[in-house]
Order: structure tokens, then C-alpha cells, then sequence
């Protein structure tokens, strides 16, 4: 059994790899978004260590005790096979598709590993969860009821069948006297639902999305790309005052952004091309991506020339909001930890 200490509980959702394109001696410009006070600075520098991680993010209870493995996933799977797929964006190299299909895969894992994703995954299903576990029992219970009339052999657990895997519910079964019973299902809508989604997502979600179409484009003279601590965005845009986030990915005509480097980002438009590889965009057009970026970001921006982002988005002051969130964060390990093991 893994201590504490040996567990890698400071899980970074945005990592240092990709944030250090922003860094300069190893330190990264960061405008926070929600701040105390106003005496608060608007830019300060931090370690790429230091910023854009929480404590048990990804960590989670797997039967009495505690596991760092989608974690060492993530890294494995995600982060390290994209490193040079970067080194190459960056220094405007040639890419084979094997580096574009590693670059596509680290900027997926970027939209769904955040606690943007987090906290719009826990809205989404909050009113939903309920109906989706009765409707899931009830059409089990038929088709296994069929099965059994019709003389079919249930199907049994897989051999490679991993609990990491699985979904996380608990079912149980309670007999009554006349011989029929209760299907009871629970679940627990918070940090271990949450992270098998976002493995469901890439394992299974991910192999439909192809390597066409995607493409690198610069910033013109005068422009650089921030980014943030939830890069990738899903742009439905319509025209410049009219544009909202959260396309879907098999829908014709969103535009999927994600800085990689202060003059390079990756582009795609679903269902239509997108500028050739190499393109300096005009400076409107970069302005407003510029704009979109730092709109998207959900508590930070990262800025290597410290522009006036504040005028784009002005930064929210509120002690009480801010420590509302802090002691959230602080308590977030014990607290969905307690749950993980109470439930199963």
C-alpha cells in the first residue's frame, strides 16, 4: 500500500511540459482571476511546479486504499508521447502523422482533465444522474430477463477486466420472502465518476476523433498567444459579437483552438479546412482568437509579455469567494476520499 508520501498527489491538470513554452527561467507570468483583495498584483510570476495543480485531483480510493494511477496514465499515455510533437510545433519543424496524432491526443486530454471539465461535468449530471441509473437497471434487467427465456448464456466478466475500468457503482440486491427483490444502485457524483469519464472519454471517445484536418498558425508581428489553465477551446462562432464555447466535437463548423507556444496554434474546423500550415494570421483575426483565449481561461492566464489582459477580462476581487474555493480544494482529497471508501 502506497503512503501519502509516495502518492503523486500534486496532480497538475495543465502540465509543466506544455505551460513552460510561456516560461522565462523557469518561471511563468500569471494573471489570477479571482483574488482576494485589490492591493492584489494583477501579474506575478510562478514556478512551473507551483501553478495549475491540486492536491488529489487524481487520485482516488480503489478498495481501501489510495491510487495515483490515472495519473501516472495521463503522463504516460498523454504527456509524454506529445513532447516532441511540441519541440517540433515550436521550432517550426516537419511533423509525421504519428506526432500529430500524439499532439491531438495531449490537446484532448486538455479539454476534458481541468476542473473547468470538472465542474461542468458535476453540473451536467447533477439533475440527470438519478434518472440515467433507473433507466440503465431497468434496461438490464429486461435484457437479462429475455436472456435467460431465451436460453442464452449471460455473458461473464472478461478476463483482462480491470476495476479501474469499470463504472463506479455499487449494486445490491435485496430478497423478499415471495422470492422476488430490489435493485439498489449508488453512485457517488463527484471525484471518481468524474475520472472515469474523462477515461471514457479517452479511450473510447477519442478514436473517433480523426488527424484531418488540423493545422498550426502563427501570431503576425505584435501578437503573441496567452493561455490558460483550460487551453483547449471548443468555438461556436457565428461572427465577432456572436460566439459561445462548448462546441461538440462531431459538429460541422467548430473551430477547436489551443495555443501551443506564444506565436503557434493548433487549429481545426469540424467539416471544413483550415488555413494552411505556416499561416501568419491578420491581426484582426489574431486579435480576436487572442480575445477568445483569454475569455475561456477559468482561473488563470499565463502571459509571457504580461500584456493588458485585464482589459479583455477584468479579474473578480471577493475575499469571501476566494476562500470559499481555497478551503473547497483543501479539503477536496479527504472528503471524496471518505465517500470513495464508504461506498465501496
Amino acid at each position: 500500500m502506497k503512503t501519502s508520501t509516495q502518492l503523486r498527489v500534486d496532480n497538475h491538470y495543465v502540465p509543466q511540459l506544455y505551460l513552460k513554452q510561456w516560461a522565462k527561467n523557469g518561471k511563468i507570468p500569471t494573471y489570477r482571476l479571482l483574488v482576494p483583495k485589490n492591493e492584489a498584483p494583477l501579474w506575478k510570476d510562478h514556478s512551473l511546479r507551483g501553478i495549475a495543480y491540486h492536491q488529489h485531483l487524481y487520485t482516488y480510493v480503489a478498495g481501501q486504499e489510495e491510487t495515483d494511477e490515472l495519473e501516472h496514465w495521463l503522463s504516460k499515455q498523454f504527456e509524454d508521447p506529445a513532447q516532441e510533437a511540441i519541440r517540433l510545433v515550436v521550432n517550426d519543424e516537419r511533423m509525421s502523422p504519428e506526432h500529430w496524432r500524439r499532439l491531438i491526443r495531449f490537446a484532448v486530454a486538455q479539454d476534458v482533465r481541468t476542473p473547468a471539465s470538472l465542474r461542468a461535468f458535476l453540473a451536467r449530471h447533477r439533475d440527470s444522474m438519478q434518472g440515467l441509473l433507473n433507466q440503465t437497471v431497468e434496461s438490464s434487467v429486461k435484457y437479462l430477463e429475455a436472456a435467460v427465456k431465451a436460453g442464452i448464456k449471460l455473458p461473464e466478466r472478461a478476463p483482462d477486466w480491470e476495476p479501474t475500468e469499470s463504472f463506479p457503482v455499487k449494486i445490491s440486491v435485496v430478497r423478499n420472502p415471495e422470492g422476488d427483490g430490489t435493485i439498489e444502485t449508488r453512485t457517488i457524483l463527484g471525484r471518481r465518476l468524474w475520472l472515469w469519464s474523462v477515461r471514457h472519454v479517452l479511450t473510447e471517445t477519442i478514436t473517433k476523433i480523426t488527424n484531418q484536418r488540423w493545422t498550426i498558425v502563427h501570431a503576425p508581428a505584435g501578437v503573441s498567444w496567452p493561455t490558460s489553465d483550460n487551453p483547449l477551446i471548443r468555438l461556436n462562432y457565428s461572427g465577432p459579437a456572436s460566439y459561445s464555447f462548448g462546441g461538440g466535437w462531431g459538429v460541422d463548423n467548430v473551430d477547436i483552438l489551443m495555443p501551443i507556444s506564444p506565436t503557434h496554434l493548433l487549429h481545426n474546423c469540424i467539416g471544413r479546412r483550415s488555413w494552411p500550415r505556416g499561416t501568419v494570421l491578420d491581426q484582426a483575426t489574431a486579435q480576436f482568437l487572442r480575445k477568445v483565449i483569454i475569455e475561456h481561461a477559468d482561473r488563470y492566464v499565463f502571459d509571457i509579455s504580461k500584456s493588458d489582459v485585464q482589459k479583455i477580462r477584468r479579474r473578480t476581487v471577493n475575499l469571501a469567494a476566494y476562500n470559499e474555493e481555497r478551503a473547497i480544494w483543501q479539503n477536496w482529497g479527504k472528503e471524496q476520499g471518505a465517500a470513495e471508501a464508504e461506498l465501496f
